[in-house]
């Protein structure tokens, strides 16, 4: 059974960043940044243009296709206060693209910047979207943790919720890039590849690929699959909590097909993640799998991978078992695709699965993804660390990124 990891002092996970090592803008060209390549414990450095020839011909890589919506709203009250309504999940309806397809009203879960202005009454804002004037109301309602339902309404059932977010929202780029969202943001913080609208933060290690790169993987011979995971804003949720038990991880939402499904079985349950929400989503379809081989009748909406729940017991299934137990599943239920959400922490004494080399970039001291990152190189962080701190590799959403294969 897998060490408990639930008394890991994230304090051993911190390393100094300096904050000019931090990329507050992504290079001209996507694919000209750097790649630290971690091999069984040797590391080199390469241009991101040249990680096909570190792959093998038949290698499969999964790509997270989540697409980052423009989640900030900004109000204005009547007394000059600004309040920013920050969209995290969909409330009601709670799907995704039923969501977005909303004509009249609809609700999300939101977090409220400067709330202590805003008690009372709902907030208004007046936008043209397609040459009409529509008046956007928010409503506070019940308290859901730590986030607050809205309810959004608007005198226009021409207009969806995606249209007034395309035109009155604000794409939400990383707190700790101290700067304002820029026109650039929104194409340079969105991967060539997105499609799926949902996430409030990009599947980072996406943002180096571009068509080039897709040429020379497929010239090369490796195939590529893509899931979904909405990013929510947990991702920068820092650790406070002394020991890492403390830490609660949000739920996200994730997406499979049932072909996705076959290709990793197809490929022995081995495969190459783009980016961490990928790991967490592949790494979740193990216990998704097991949880099925334990209870064949379960809802889809009950299998939920919680946060602890790869530390709790030995499942005993292989990897192909696993997929394979989805499998039958969807076929059963006549599922193309299969919905549900996953809590996972990945921290070292974790056994990965499915996930045999990762494409990342460099994250923030003391984070949960620092984490997922040590269990992978089993223990290895800080000499990739301290290679990309001293050989002026740059740090975080749109800094360089790094190869591991363990």
């Amino acid at each position: 059974m897998a060490q408990d990891p639930k008394h890991i002092k994230i304090s051993e996970y911190n390393y100094a960043l300096p904050d000019e090592r931090i990329a507050k803008f992504p290079l001209a060209q996507r694919d000209q940044s750097k790649l630290l390549i971690y091999r069984h414990g040797e590391i080199n450095e390469d241009t991101f243009g040249s990680l096909p020839d570190y792959l093998s011909k038949g290698d499969l890589m999964i790509f997270n296709n989540t697409k980052v919506i423009q989640a900030r709203l900004h109000f204005r009250k009547e007394t000059g206060a600004l309040i920013e309504i920050f969209c995290l999940e969909p409330a009601a309806p709670a799907d995704y693209a039923q969501n977005f397809q909303q004509t009249s009203h609809t609700a999300w879960f939101c977090m409220i910047g400067n709330l202590k202005k805003w008690k009372e009454g709902s907030l208004h804002k007046e936008i043209e979207i397609k040459g009409k004037s529509i008046i956007i109301t928010a409503t506070r309602g019940e308290i859901h943790g730590t986030a607050h339902r809205i309810d959004f309404s608007w005198n226009n059932n021409q207009i969806t919720f995606a249209d007034i977010l395309e035109v009155f929202g604000e794409l939400p780029i990383p707190p700790y890039l101290n700067r304002d969202t820029q026109e650039s943001d929104k194409e340079t913080y969105q991967t060539v590849y997105s499609k799926i609208k949902g996430s409030v933060a990009a599947p980072t290690a996406g943002l180096h690929f571009t068509p080039n790169v897709f040429e020379a993987l497929a010239q090369k011979g490796v195939e590529c699959e893509e899931l979904t995971l909405h990013v929510g804003a947990g991702t920068f949720k820092p650790v406070k909590s002394e020991e890492i038990e403390g830490h609660e991880m949000h739920i996200e939402y994730i997406s499979v097909s049932r072909s996705t499904i076959q290709k990793l079985i197809d490929h022995q349950a081995q495969v190459i993640a783009v980016g961490t929400t990928s790991v967490r989503t592949l790494e979740s379809l193990y216990y998704i799998g097991c949880t099925l081989f334990a209870n064949p009748d379960i809802k889809e909406e009950d299998l939920q991978v919680r946060q602890w729940q790869p530390y709790e017991k030995e499942y005993g299934l292989s990897s192909l078992e696993a997929l394979q137990q989805i499998l039958v599943y969807m076929d059963r239920h006549k599922l193309d695709v299969l919905h549900t959400g996953t809590q996972i922490i990945i921290a070292p004494g974790y056994n990965y699965k499915i996930v045999k080399a990762i494409v990342t970039n460099f994250h923030q001291p003391q984070s949960t993804l620092l984490l997922l990152v040590s269990a992978f190189v089993k223990g290895d962080w800080k000499n990739i660390y301290e290679y990309a701190l001293t050989h002026d590799f740059r740090f975080l959403s749109y800094g360089d990124s790094s190869l591991l294969i363990p």
